[in-house]
């Protein structure tokens, strides 16, 4: 439990909270007095974030559906300020990866899964949430990676994915600067999570992290609570004067030669 308590009484809405990065987000917001909308499609995994957040001293509530439904994401929305009064953050978490695949292996279908998991619903709901973030001046962070700063072979859709999630970023800083609402993205190197192991992306994952070990400069992979602690930075108010940005937190690896 922090002693900081930065989001007191402010209404979040987390995406891909079941777990990973979203997960541990959701459950640093609500260590600091959010009251916290938890998102995905999980409602099991989703209980279990908000039995925590809720054994905190917090708030939370849950939502379901596919983020990549605007009516759902509308309703994600709508649920926040029928609940909590409002919306002042926003982290879109929710993401998926594919297979290895590359240019040549990534079929139509496959290439648009990806895009409308990791960009689509991006827009979807930054765009659903933009209104009552307006009226609070509140602040939007977006999940991309490293993957959107510099291509990797056999990740082609995932890339491009991530790279529009970063131009989106600047995009939407840009429009809604005006309305006093912040727009920022971090891209994380490898984080221990289930991303890669929900579907198989990598079958031999434990040698994967061992490998990661000479990817990463600094030597070791990252754990999704180092990411929430840069995400929930930049929601903060001690981050007021930041908006449009795309912030490694990779452990150098968007610095190192490919291998």
């Amino acid at each position: 439990m922090t002693d900081r308590m930065r989001f007191k009484d402010r209404a979040a809405l987390v995406t891909g909270a079941s777990s990973g990065i979203g997960r541990a987000c959701a459950r640093a917001l609500g260590a600091e007095g959010a009251r916290v909308v938890v998102a995905g499609r999980r409602e099991d995994r989703l209980a279990e974030v908000a039995a925590e957040i809720q054994a905190a001293g917090g708030q939370a509530v849950i939502v379901t559906g596919d983020v990549r439904d605007r009516a759902v994401c509308d309703g994600w929305v709508r649920t926040a300020a029928e609940r909590f009064g409002g919306l002042d953050a926003l982290v879109n978490a929710a993401g998926v990866i594919g297979p290895s695949l590359g240019l040549l292996g990534t079929e139509p279908d496959e290439w648009d899964r990806i895009m409308d998991s990791d960009l689509r619903s991006v827009f979807l709901l930054t765009r659903a949430a933009a209104p009552e973030l307006m009226k609070r001046r509140g602040s939007i962070v977006s999940i991309s990676s490293v993957a959107g700063l510099r291509p990797y072979g056999g990740l082609l859709a995932y890339c491009v994915s991530k790279a529009g999630v970063d131009m989106l970023t600047r995009c939407a800083a840009l429009d809604l600067a005006p309305h006093g609402v912040r727009v920022n993205a971090v891209n994380p190197g490898v984080v221990v999570t289930e991303l890669h192991t929900v579907t198989s992306a990598i079958p031999d994952y434990a040698g994967f992290l061992e490998r990661s070990k000479t990817t990463h400069p600094i030597g070791r992979v990252g754990r999704p609570d180092e990411v929430a602690s840069l995400v929930l930075y930049l929601l903060s108010d001690d981050a007021g004067w930041i908006t449009g940005a795309c912030y490694s937190i990779d452990g150098g690896r968007a610095l190192a030669s490919a291998r």
